[in-house]
């Protein structure tokens, strides 16, 4: 099957032959029709699998054909929702590559930078708008914008939305359009949480399931090294440096641990960035960037910062520390294997972690090959000590836990896509 004939137009297809995309990915290929015939949508499917040209070529399609020319003020008519700003910016790159031979207007807005221009662009009209939720209450209380004229509601990435508490915001945005709108909701997984979520936001949705639930990619190679907890940056160095890994996305758990891992690289030789919300956006954008172009050698990031995070042909993900929420760990593995192509996801395990990784394991519905790099060897004598972990989220799963020692900052969740309990134009995201 061919773009062409899923039915778009000619526009899209030049821009989809610039891009140097030919044929759908198998999400496209059933989310692309659905959408153009305006029905609801509830998709799952892995990261990597396409799926945010699956919701932007079809609206685009849809909206040029009500397209007005000439018209001077335009009221947002397509409304997308994603979690973090790196995505927010990921998926507005999309409408604006594959909508730039078509006479839509656009923009994004998130938190992290000023108000004040995102509050100028839209007064003078755009069309489609990619935002996070705190960032666009902040736009409607400050007057910059409307959203009675929403035609399409989309939530992307709406299972990290509910992990991160924007549920309440998602609720005030939806009193804010109109009731009769076309909703496409695209989630990692289909947990209950979304269910109940997708009952309350669908009209008799078609459902996409690209994946079997919870299930990681055939094309990862998944590796556990066990290791003392005290030799984690040792051996994380020698993987680097002896298979000469030059393009490394590493988790940790903690934006205070992400700091110091990464100032530990440094000091192994190691370029290294760290990406996480204590970071200003500009730092954010750079440290992505240099790490795209090869400038930064390991990108150490937390699980929030890295949401949206889109690289071809990322080789390498490792998991410096085992996540306490099990589908965390499909999600972080997934930033590699994207497009059809093969990736490695290393998990280094001290014996702390051994009961998440089991957790892991039953929620993958399988076992990951445990190989022990020669000289790191893990000391049968060392007992487990607890990891302390945060409150329980709705449905009974952890929330990651404060940075030990941290300063337990107020700020904390404004800057990784959440709200803090400052000023109402400063709190969001």
């Amino acid at each position: 099957m061919t773009f062409a004939e899923l039915g778009l137009r000619a526009e899209l297809l030049r821009a989809l032959d610039d891009a140097g995309y030919s044929e759908p990915t198998p999400i496209q290929a059933k989310a692309i029709p659905t959408v153009m015939q305006g029905k609801d949508l509830m998709a799952a499917a892995q990261t990597g699998t396409g799926k945010t040209a699956g919701f932007t070529l079809p609206l685009l399609e849809n909206m040029s054909r009500k397209a007005v020319a000439g018209q001077k003020f335009r009221p947002v008519r397509a409304l997308i929702l994603t979690p973090t700003r790196e995505l927010a910016a990921q998926v507005h790159e999309s409408v604006r590559t594959y909508g730039k031979h078509l006479p839509l207007r656009s923009t994004v807005v998130f938190g992290g930078v000023s108000i004040n221009p995102q509050m100028m662009t839209l007064r003078k009209g755009v069309d489609i708008l990619v935002a996070t939720p705190g960032r666009l209450l902040d736009l409607v209380q400050q007057n910059a914008l409307q959203l009675d004229r929403v035609e399409t509601l989309i939530l992307d990435e709406a299972d990290r939305m509910l992990d991160m508490g924007f549920i309440h915001d998602i609720k005030k945005v939806l009193k804010l359009v109109p009731k009769q709108k076309q909703t496409l909701l695209f989630s990692a997984t289909f947990s209950e949480e979304i269910k109940q979520l997708a009952d309350k936001l669908l009209n008799r949705p078609e459902l996409i399931e690209v994946a079997p639930r919870n299930t990681t990619a055939e094309r990862i190679t998944q590796r556990i090294h066990p290791v003392d907890r005290d030799r984690k940056r040792e051996l994380l160095s020698y993987l680097i440096g002896d298979g000469d890994w030059r393009q490394v996305l590493v988790f940790t758990r903690t934006k205070h641990g992400a700091n110091r891992l990464t100032e530990q690289l440094q000091k192994d030789g190691i370029t290294a960035a760290a990406i996480h919300g204590n970071k200003s956006q500009g730092a954010r954008t750079r440290a992505l960037s240099d790490f795209k172009s090869g400038k930064v050698r390991t990108l150490v990031a937390t699980d929030i910062a890295a949401r949206g995070i889109d690289i071809d042909q990322l080789p390498y993900v490792v998991n410096y520390e085992l996540p306490n929420v099990p589908e965390d760990y499909v999600h972080r593995i997934g930033r590699t294997g994207r497009a059809e192509r093969e990736g490695v996801a290393v998990s280094l395990v001290c014996v702390d972690e051994n009961s998440f990784m089991r957790n892991i394991e039953r929620l993958i519905k399988s076992q990951v090959e445990k190989v022990v790099v020669p000289g790191f060897e893990p000391d049968p004598n060392i007992k487990p000590e607890p990891i302390q972990l945060g409150q329980k989220r709705p449905g009974g799963q952890n929330r990651p836990a404060k940075p030990r020692g941290g300063s337990g900052n107020p700020r904390a969740r404004q800057n990784e896509g959440g709200r803090s309990n400052r000023s109402r134009r400063q709190r969001r995201a």
